[in-house]
């Protein structure tokens, strides 16, 4: 008997399967816990950039961010390093001088705070609460889609109002209309004066959704707040200005008000959109190397399960293997034999891995409310390695079955 096709092959080895339903089950196991894993994975890493590359397509490409000092990870504003203590913070000074360019569309510093919301027994968790201008949904993305913004005289003043984003109006105020409410941000009370709705697509993490914004006089006549971490100057060029045009603009004007010598260094940090994206990329790139060495050893333990079982099976069927080589079966048809089991085997299992993996990225694309699903190349990728891994971890047994003398093998009881 010959072994001389795929579909035969395929075909004797889920009968082999069959013959083994729970020991072929418990080895594929690893196999797809390793795939779907893997898949998981892919979906949480590329809805995340789907949302961030969309929200940056709303904020606009060209829109960059000056900050006192870049850090990956928040600074003890009452232990910071010394090479941030010698940059003094950006001022609103200084985005009024960037914003009287020519070549400025926008330009106006913000700052962020971390406030609970609450309306009679009704409190949130804490949110990031924004001070900022009267055009902050030109950068945040979405509209006013209740009562106002704010008005010139407030925003001087640091007037005690409140626009609430649509969502954490409907948990703090329920059914009840909040335009003209006052209510309490971090115990203090502001009347809210309008509602403004985000962008479906703009990306915030979880829990950290922008919740409230007031005028940026109020954030700093009312609350203390962080001048390293929360103050940053938001910079817009105008159409037909790049932003590398834009950004050495801004940084005449900085190092003018500065009063830095040409050989002094900047004493700021900028960042655009794209760097943004990058810094991401870079972050999630780790995070996803993790998750791939964490799925490779479910795949390891698969592939080793795969080659205990396939070493298993060729002691069980010595006497069909001397059969087959009485009948002119060579050794490398008993070799392709055992292979395409052990493949088949990972298939298997890395069929079904991709079908949870797929189940388990639209359950988190839908809690998590992403727009974009799960990369092709990861199902491509996945199915791919179990492949191998059969291939790799039935060698062995394969090989093994292939060099049997076939009298000892017909005299195998």
């Amino acid at each position: 008997m010959h072994l001389s096709s795929i579909p035969e092959g395929i075909a004797i080895a889920f009968g082999a399967i069959r013959a083994n339903k729970l020991r072929s089950a418990l080895t594929v196991l690893g196999v797809v816990i390793g795939v779907s894993t893997v898949m998981a994975m892919a979906s949480i890493v590329n809805g995340i950039r789907g949302q961030i590359v969309n929200t940056l397509e709303v904020v606009g490409p060209t829109t960059f961010r000056i900050f006192r000092f870049l850090s990956n990870t928040p600074l003890n504003p009452d232990q910071l390093p010394r090479e941030v203590r010698i940059r003094p913070p950006v001022s609103a000074e200084e985005a009024h001088a960037i914003g009287r360019l020519a070549e400025i569309e926008y330009s106006e510093i913000w700052v962020q705070i971390f406030a609970r919301l609450a309306y009679g027994d009704t409190r949130t968790q804490l949110a990031v609460t924004f001070g900022a201008d009267d055009r902050f949904y030109n950068i945040l993305g979405g509209e006013i889609v209740a009562g106002r913004t704010f008005l010139t005289a407030e925003l001087r003043s640091g007037a005690p109002i409140v626009v609430l984003e649509a969502e954490a109006a409907a948990r703090v105020f329920g059914r009840i209309n909040p335009i003209g409410k006052t209510m309490r941000v971090a115990g203090k009370p502001f009347r809210v004066v309008g509602l403004f709705k985000q962008a479906d697509n703009i990306f915030q993490p979880p829990g950290q959704e922008t919740a409230a914004i007031l005028p940026f006089n109020t954030v700093t006549k009312y609350f203390r707040y962080d001048k390293t971490n929360g103050l940053i100057i938001l910079v817009k060029p105008r159409p037909g200005v790049t932003v590398n045009r834009a950004m050495d603009l801004a940084t005449v004007v900085l190092r003018r008000m500065r009063g830095l010598r040409p050989a002094d260094p900047d004493t700021w940090d900028m960042i655009t959109s794209d760097e943004i994206l990058s810094l991401f990329d870079r972050l999630t790139a780790v995070f996803f190397l993790v998750m791939i060495v964490l799925s490779s050893v479910a795949l390891m333990v698969g592939g080793i399960g795969v080659m205990a079982i396939m070493m298993v099976s060729v002691t069980e069927r010595t006497s069909e293997i001397g059969v087959r080589k009485a009948l002119g079966a060579t050794r490398r048809e008993i070799l392709w034999q055992f292979l395409v089991e052990a493949a088949t085997l990972t298939f298997v299992g890395g069929g079904i891995g991709v079908a949870l993996g797929i189940a388990t990225g639209e359950l988190l694309k839908n809690l998590m409310g992403f727009t974009s699903g799960i990369p092709v190349w990861s199902a491509v990728i996945a199915t791919t390695v179990s492949i191998g891994i059969g291939l790799v971890f039935g060698v062995l047994p394969a090989n093994r079955a292939a060099k049997l003398d076939p009298v000892e093998a017909l005299r195998h009881e």
